[in-house]
């Protein structure tokens, strides 16, 4: 069975708030870790009226301390905003408290816009090379230290945590392959690429001492509900949220609208039709067969699966239906006898 994981951006929605929407998280991870799923990641953004994981390790660590079993880690930290050594102490940590259940996705976005990178004291005109140079000193401080070394990390050293490559181009697929590392493709937001880097991280792929093989996971949006048409409504506040970020008015989760799609200009359907293209929407039925066929075409190791869906019990109940049908169905068969 192909593992499945959750992506939670830890969703601020209309009329809510950050401290809401980090208590869903927590309840999200213990339903997760409670129906079998792999792993949960919580991802970098700032700036984001939307969006109340920007402190990713602190929220990293809440959702660890309340769960037991599952992973948790970041999908990811935007290496470009913060120094390797502070990365490698703040990870360390988590792994000394949580051993064997963290993992650190890395990626090279700055994860806002230009000016908020700007207030990161995110240097801008940063050389493209800066970020695989980063990433080899980020692993090489979680190594034994070696005799003479200045520099250690501490919690850190040692403890040989789990290093993802994130991409949504070429570029991250080369540099997993290249460094033998596991990789993590955005399908789930910017899918364009998704074949040919999968193609050049298997075809280029050198086995290293974390890894002997390629291991790929691919982003999904998944909207699970009783139906079809209800699974539909429950998307349209993805829909929104995206249009909404895409055309320069991002804010908090919208309330979902019944035939929000059929309101759009060509353009704005043309941006979902484009950058929302790996979706599963519907019913029980649709969803594992969706599910299947996207495993199937993209031959994924790994999927992990996000849906920004306005309710929260909602939210849950996605979840519950995709691990009835993909998880454990055997479970699921006896509860509806």
């Amino acid at each position: 069975m192909t593992p499945l994981s959750v992506l939670d951006l830890s969703p601020i929605a209309v009329g809510s708030n950050a401290a809401q929407s980090l208590r869903n998280s927590l309840d999200l991870a213990q339903n997760a870790e409670r129906l079998g799923y792999n792993r949960l990641w919580l991802a970098e953004h700032h700036s984001m009226r939307g969006i109340a994981s920007a402190a990713t390790a602190v929220v990293i660590a809440h959702v660890a301390a309340g769960t037991s079993k599952i992973r948790v880690g970041a999908g990811g930290i935007m290496l470009p905003n913060h120094s390797p050594l502070m990365v490698a102490e703040a990870f360390g940590t988590l792994a000394s408290l949580h051993p064997d259940r963290i993992d650190l996705g890395v990626g090279r976005a700055p994860g806002t816009d230009q000016v908020t990178a700007q207030a990161l004291r995110r240097n801008l005109d940063q050389d493209i090379n800066g970020f695989p140079q980063d990433v080899v000193e980020l692993m090489g401080y979680f190594r034994e230290p070696e005799p003479g070394q200045r520099v250690i990390a501490v919690p850190g050293a040692g403890l040989k945590v789990p290093v993802w490559i994130l991409g949504s181009s070429l570029f991250g697929a080369q540099l997993a392959a290249a460094l033998g590392l596991p990789y993590a493709f955005a399908s789930h937001f910017a899918p364009a690429e998704m074949e040919r880097a999968i193609e050049i991280y298997r075809v280029r792929f050198e086995p290293s001492e974390y890894l002997n093989k390629p291991y790929v996971m691919l982003g999904l949006n998944v909207f699970a509900a009783a139906t079809d048409a209800e699974a539909r409504l429950l998307q349209s506040s993805q829909q929104q949220a995206f249009v909404n970020l895409r055309t320069g008015k991002p804010g908090p989760l919208p309330a979902p609208v019944e035939g929000y799609e059929d309101t759009l200009d060509l353009h704005a359907k043309a941006i979902l039709r484009q950058a929302l293209s790996c979706s599963v929407v519907g019913s029980p039925e649709t969803v594992k067969s969706g599910v299947q066929d996207f495993i199937q075409r993209t031959g994924a190791d790994e999927v992990m699966v996000t849906g920004q869906i306005f309710d929260h019990n909602a939210r849950i109940r996605s979840y519950e239906i995709l691990a009835e049908v993909m998880i454990n169905p055997a479970g699921a068969s006896s509860r509806l006898a």
